[in-house]
């Protein structure tokens, strides 16, 4: 068996038999073929034979197997490009007795034409939330409670609020300001 060692920096390639373990940096990548450059100078087209889903970009270092005119890819050494997992059909995310954690350095986006959450307790934490609705309905079977620093209400058309009861409470001074103010 042929021990396989780092090759980075090497100028020529690590053979096994009639066979070659190289690193080359892809050159371009079209629609129909993957163009990378071996340490040798030689352009080649070799087919991608990972097991995750890889999508290269020009400038990557792959680790390529070559065996007479064919080549493989077989390792990414270092990329520049984007991972993507792509999947026909439904697909279901489980972690069986544990938790599920995602996490972006630059972020975490869900994208769909719906997206549904269902859960016994949702906990938001955010230095800042910004919500953007069309329209927003909102129902609670029980206590809505708010505690603000300070509250500031714009809105465009009319308002309207309703209940059995009402109370407006407030330290200082209330005031209420319009053309006309109709009571009872």
């Amino acid at each position: 068996m042929t021990a396989v060692r780092s090759f980075v920096g090497q100028e020529a390639p690590l053979a096994l038999g009639k066979r070659a373990l190289l690193p080359a940096t892809v050159t371009r990548v079209g629609a129909a073929a993957l163009e990378v450059s071996l340490p040798t100078g030689e352009v080649v087209c070799p087919q991608l034979a990972l097991a995750f889903p890889f999508v290269p970009a020009p400038g990557d270092t792959l680790l390529v197997l070559g065996q007479e005119e064919r080549y493989f890819v077989i390792g990414v050494i270092e990329s520049r490009g984007r991972t993507e997992l792509r999947f026909r059909g439904d697909v279901e995310l489980r972690a069986v007795e544990g938790s599920l954690e995602l996490h972006g350095e630059h972020g975490v986006e869900l994208t769909g034409p719906q997206i549904d959450l269902k859960t016994k307790r949702l906990n938001v934490v955010a230095d800042v939330v910004t919500e953007a609705f069309g329209s927003l309905f909102t129902r609670v079977k029980s206590l809505m409670s708010v505690h603000a620093g300070a509250s500031d209400t714009v809105v465009r058309g009319e308002w309207s609020h309703r209940s059995e009861r009402a109370a407006i409470t407030s330290q200082e001074a209330v005031s209420v300001n319009g053309k006309e103010v109709h009571l009872g």
